[in-house]
């Protein structure tokens, strides 16, 4: 019997899935993590979840993981000292960047520090121009007296970023070689091979953050593999990357900037894969954990793509999932600002000392208003395990009360307002600011906190239906089971599209052509059968003259003239999707080609469930409960699902009022049952909030589909 294992890393708790191939059932656990060593509470996760299964990691033929090293390491300025070259006269574009500044109206706000300081910028002569011809050959003996003085600075890496090497990468490909033997135990990044695109700066700082976090994501991995390899794992281990595919951990080794939302990535697949076969194509994901919120768009099933982001004033271009993240979660602190007005985070209390409610900490957090609100249990917390102090939350509470004549109650209430408004714009930066209207989609909540919250944030937003899966609180680590092994290749080619010339048609063809047949050879390199293989051709296509593209899907087939004029409509209609206007006149042209190369991979199709407190807890009295198969019959909606009512609780949602709301355990709820609000359903990893007039029906998979009712939270 074989086994499947996915496991996220969080900054609070580290999440462990097992699924049996056997018998369909899935199994969740967590842990505390550790921060110092990821690893470790990965190997003490799924050693604890095997072993109270019986079960070997011999039997794992399968096993993927979703890790935060590498961003965190970006955000905390941790990674390893870092050289550059790059083409005489350039050394500084690192730091000019776009000759923007971060904040228009601030002339007080800096730059963030470039992660390789002047000294450690160096310039080599060569030049190649913009039609791909050398205009002045590489001077090799400079290069090899850069080299030396990196080695002589102690850098550890090395970038190498060249004018115009995504034409002609020759020149980047020479001076690596000449690092390997001038300075064989340098982590090397060349942009050609990192990011083969136009716009030198995007390419420069791409590359210099992949030489950054190389090496500490280099050894984590290895340490990791070589350590699953001697406990007994005989599988090959994949890691998630940016785009939601998975890659095995040597080919991740090497390109480290595309780990950059590993973690988030694949909980976005997943639910996407969930709520499509529930017959909800079109969602927004909102994934709240401790910290943050992580905001996504996924239409008819497939999560929106982007080509790159900024983290923390840099940016980074590679092939990615549109996630955009606020400072948002359940330990975002309130505090007062100087103009007397309540504000909500970024600002968290993390997971020491964490909110008031757990013991430790004195400042009100998102978790301690919900506590004072009714909507989080007074006295325990994952499924009774973890013991809370709800007269610390509501003294924390009061800290921010008092200053604004509230009443601790109204006071919590603005909390979770001020937070919810803070999210509601994060969604409006993935939806409205990109054509497309909130109130279209589906909303579905996930991590641990979101779905406490995604009644009040549909409401915001306008929204008439959530859909909570199953175990949202490892939405993550199942998605992990739930994706496909997965990677991109892209070039810059500019060139017109325009049906009437067939020289247009073949020039695209040949950009294709070359990327397509990378794709083939790492299609062999990863022994993926032919029946599995998929391509995905996109384009970046503009008006001439414009700066910024659009990214038009380009249909599988010979590219022809007919072809070619199915890319002018589609980009007329994402054009003024964006920009609200279509220019007849102008010619269009195509910039950068993209072939995403994926191999399907088996997906999880859960029979049962169950979940298991973090370790250190005392355990549940039953760790995996029974629940319906995926096939069951379709939901009649009729039951009131009394089986699963265990009391009730006071839920005060404003005006003075508190109203009883009926309190339900999630693992008794069946397919049929129905929950009308105000209500609470708890289960171990998550609470979900009905509000006055929602309406709940669990579906055949198991999902809660929420009706929101007109009723508001005042």
């Amino acid at each position: 019997m074989s086994l499947r294992i996915g496991v996220d890393t969080g900054g609070t708790f580290t999440d462990v899935c097992v699924f049996d191939d056997a018998t369909g059932s899935l199994h969740v656990r967590k842990v505390s993590s550790t921060p110092a060593d990821p690893g470790q509470a990965i190997l003490t996760g799924v050693g604890e979840l095997l072993g109270r299964l019986g079960r070997d990691i011999g039997e794992v033929d399968y096993f993927a993981h979703g890790t935060t090293v590498g961003t965190n390491a970006l955000l905390t300025g941790r990674g390893v000292p870092t050289g550059l070259i790059t083409t005489r006269g350039f050394r500084d574009l690192l730091e000019l960047g776009r000759g923007r500044r971060p904040d228009m109206y601030d002339p007080q706000a800096d730059k963030p520090e470039p992660f390789v300081p002047r000294e450690s910028r160096l310039e080599v002569t060569e030049r190649v121009r913009h039609t791909g011809a050398v205009e002045i050959p590489l001077d090799e003996s400079e290069v090899r007296a850069a080299v030396a003085t990196l080695r002589d600075q102690g850098v550890k890496a090395i970038a190498v970023c060249l004018l115009y090497s995504y034409l002609v990468p020759d020149h980047e490909r020479r001076i690596g070689q000449i690092i390997a033997e001038e300075f064989p135990d340098c982590y090397v990044s060349l942009s050609s091979d990192v990011l083969p695109e136009f716009r030198e700066y995007e390419r420069l700082s791409t590359v210099v953050t992949n030489a950054y976090v190389g090496p500490v994501v280099h050894d984590y991995l290895v340490r990791l593999r070589t350590t699953l390899a001697s406990a007994g794992l005989a599988a090959t281990p994949h890691v998630t990357q940016s785009n939601g595919g998975v890659i095995p951990f040597t080919t991740a080794e090497d390109l480290p900037v595309r780990l950059v939302l590993s973690g988030p990535s694949t909980g976005v697949v997943g639910a996407a894969q969930i709520c499509l076969a529930a017959g909800h194509p079109d969602i927004i994901t909102f994934d709240m954990g401790g910290t943050s919120s992580d905001i996504s768009l996924v239409q008819n099933g497939e999560p929106k793509l982007t080509a790159g982001m900024e983290l923390d004033g840099r940016p980074i271009r590679s092939p990615m999932l549109d996630i955009h993240t606020v400072g948002a979660g359940g330990g975002s602190l309130a505090w007062i600002d100087s103009g007397g007005h309540l504000r909500v985070g970024p600002q968290s209390a993390g997971a020491d000392p964490g909110p008031a409610c757990y013991g430790k900490g004195l400042e009100p957090s998102v978790t301690d208003a919900n506590v004072v609100l009714g909507a989080l249990d007074p006295e325990y917390l994952l499924g009774g395990q973890m013991k809370i102090d709800a007269g610390a939350a509501a003294a924390a509470v009061d800290r921010v009360a008092g200053p604004l004549g509230l009443s601790t109650a109204e006071a919590a209430l603005g909390i979770l307002r001020v937070v919810t408004a803070n999210m509601a714009r994060a969604i409006r930066v993935v939806s409205v600011r990109r054509g497309y209207d909130p109130r279209d989609y589906a909303l579905v909540p996930f991590g641990g906190a979101g779905p406490l919250h995604a009644s009040r944030l549909a409401r915001e937003l306008g929204m008439r239906t959530i859909v909570v899966p199953e175990v949202p609180g490892a939405q993550s680590a199942m998605g992990l089971l739930m994706t496909d092994v997965r990677t991109d290749f892209m070039r810059t080619v500019i060139t017109p599209v325009d049906p009437s010339d067939p020289a247009s048609a073949s020039r695209i063809a040949a950009a294709f052509a070359g990327l397509e047949s990378q794709a083939e050879d790492w299609f062999d390199s990863q022994q993926v059968p032919g029946a599995g293989r998929t391509l995905v051709r996109r384009a970046e296509l503009r008006y001439r003259g414009q700066n910024f593209e659009l990214p038009v899907e380009v249909p599988a087939g010979r590219i022809s003239a007919e072809l070619l004029g199915e890319l002018v409509v589609a980009f007329g209609a994402a054009h003024e999707r964006v920009y609200g206007y279509v220019d007849e006149e102008s010619p269009i042209e195509a910039v950068t080609f993209r072939v995403q190369a994926s191999g399907a991979a088996p997906k999880v199709e859960v029979a049962s469930a169950g979940a298991e407190a973090p370790a250190g807890a005392a355990e549940p009295a039953d760790a995996a409960t029974s629940a319906a198969p995926v096939n069951a019959a379709k939901p009649a909606g009729t039951s009131a699902a009394e089986g699963a009512r265990t009391g009730s609780r006071r839920l005060y949602t404003g005006g003075g009022v508190y109203r009883e709301a009926g309190l339900y355990d999630r693992s008794r709820l069946r397919p049929g049952d129905v929950v009308t609000g105000p209500a609470i359903i708890d289960q171990m990893d998550t609470t979900t909030v009905l509000l006055p007039g929602d309406t709940c029906t669990v579906d055949a998979r198991r999902n809660l589909v929420i009706s929101i009712g007109d009723e508001s939270d005042d």
